[in-house]
């Protein structure tokens, strides 16, 4: 039976006054919102979620992290975690184009999450075909109709974010009509979607939206302009919004929020990775997060040996917290959770007796194929007379058996292989980027229960990470 979330004692959600990490996609999860309330946001957006995915989750208690999962039942894939340090501040963000699945997800995650906010001035095809996102802005009777809806199905806060229109009559309309619904706020990007970040932010038609309504506006588009702490207010004053709302100045540097000052690179990196760890988060994930925080000097010998990092592991050990990452995944693994130290997408144990209790994962549902997480590091390799598929197929023709034959898994472009050899079977837990390389990593791992290679040559070559 699905356990209902324990009765806690609410603070309604207001946004008077407010500095607020916006919906960024791939960048507010749950590392990155616990970062920006470190620093001094009070609000913080998740990354746009469809409906369709959120309704096909199931919610789950993770007692080992101690936060709260929504788990694709298709895959097993975590869709949104979050946290009781963030339950009175995380604002869930949807993309839809139905008023019956939004309110269905509203009324999902109400006790969750502190607001519901629907994304209305997204301009990416995939939304804009599916009728969502900024769609909605030439359909107000369907934008009216998904807000009005997820007001009468949940207490909670719903507000909506969009994008100015060319004509200011017609953004003024709109604004008055979306307003009228009862929403509890409105963000606006001050460009329209047509326009980039080099076009400037129209701050004077936020400033004549925020005389007009009474509801707070939330002013976003000005990063451009915002380099420091007291930048952020100068952009509500032009503006004369009620909040203001970051996206690329926070995604640079998230100390961005801190009212004494910004810190260094390297500090907000270090403070993001232990959240990352914490978290588990996925390694592709905190990759990209790291990456725009470091930006051009990604080019730098710090940024070329961060990318060609590939597990959380190696993520950490660039900017020295490999102990730290290291001796998480023990206590993780302890307490029966194998963390996403690596690259893989997971699937639920469907044999957990307590289906309240963190999810444990696994790789292949045979019994018969011996596993090790093991990464391939194509860099440790001079020549391809050296790679494991190679030297493996050198050992069957050596010992007159049969070619080795790889199965290979895809789960959301990344690739899992079994190789069998000699009637056995044997593969990495860690799942690669391309097909070849998970094949080479599974030849890796044959080799050395093979006896070709031992365990000090393995970790050199492969960074085996655990058995």
């Amino acid at each position: 039976m699905e356990k209902e979330p324990a009765p806690v004692t609410r603070t309604r959600l207001n946004y008077d006054n407010k500095l607020i990490l916006a919906p960024m996609v791939r960048i507010g999860t749950l590392p990155m919102r616990l970062l920006a309330l470190d620093y001094g946001a009070d609000i913080v957006y998740t990354e746009e979620l469809i409906d369709r995915k959120l309704l096909r989750s199931i919610r789950r208690e993770n007692d080992v992290l101690s936060t709260i999962d929504y788990i694709d039942k298709t895959d097993g894939t975590v869709v949104f975690r979050t946290c009781p340090r963030e339950r009175e501040h995380v604002v869930l963000q949807i993309g839809t184009s139905d008023p019956l699945r939004a309110a269905e997800v509203a009324r999902m995650v109400e006790k969750d999450v502190a607001g519901i906010d629907v994304n209305m001035g997204c301009p990416k095809k995939f939304s804009i075909l599916g009728g969502m996102g900024a769609s909605l802005l030439s359909d107000p009777r369907k934008a009216t109709n998904i807000l009005r809806k997820m007001i009468e199905t949940v207490t909670i806060p719903v507000t909506c974010k969009i994008r100015v229109l060319f004509s200011l009559e017609e953004t003024l309309q709109l604004c008055d009509t979306l307003a009228s619904t009862g929403i509890e706020a409105i963000a606006i990007h001050g460009r329209t979607i047509e326009e980039r970040p080099q076009h400037p932010n129209r701050n004077q038609v936020l400033k004549q939206i925020s005389d007009r309504l009474s509801i707070p506006v939330i002013a976003n588009g000005g990063s451009k302009d915002i380099q420091q702490h007291s930048d952020i207010f100068r952009f509500k004053e032009k503006t004369g919004c009620s909040s203001v709302m970051l996206a690329r100045a926070a995604q640079w540097n998230c100390s961005i929020f801190r009212k004494e000052g910004l810190l260094s690179m390297e500090n907000v990196i270090k403070s993001y990775l232990k959240y990352a760890v914490d978290c588990d988060n996925s390694p592709s994930n905190t990759k990209y997060c790291v990456q725009n925080i470091l930006r051009e000097l990604q080019e730098s010998p710090l940024g070329r040996k961060f990318l060609d990092s590939q597990t959380l592991e190696q993520i950490c050990e660039v900017w020295g917290l490999g102990d730290y990452c290291r001796s998480k995944n023990k206590e993780f693994r302890d307490k029966g959770l194998l963390g996403r130290f690596q690259v893989m997408p997971v699937m639920l144990d469907k044999d957990a007796k307590d289906n309240n209790v963190s999810h444990k994962r696994k790789i292949y549902e045979e019994n018969d194929v011996s596993l090790m997480r093991c990464a391939f590091l194509r860099n440790s390799y001079t020549t391809d007379s050296e790679l494991p598929k190679t030297r493996l197929l050198k050992w069957t023709k050596e010992n007159r058996k049969k070619m080795p034959i790889y199965n290979t898994q895809q789960e959301d472009k990344l690739f899992c292989s079994v190789v069998t050899v000699d009637g056995r079977k044997y593969g990495s837990s860690f799942w690669e980027k391309n097909k070849k390389w998970a094949e080479q990593g599974a030849a890796l791992v044959c080799l050395y229960f093979l006896g070709v290679i031992n365990e000090e040559s393995l970790s050199a070559s492969g960074n085996i990470i655990s058995r």
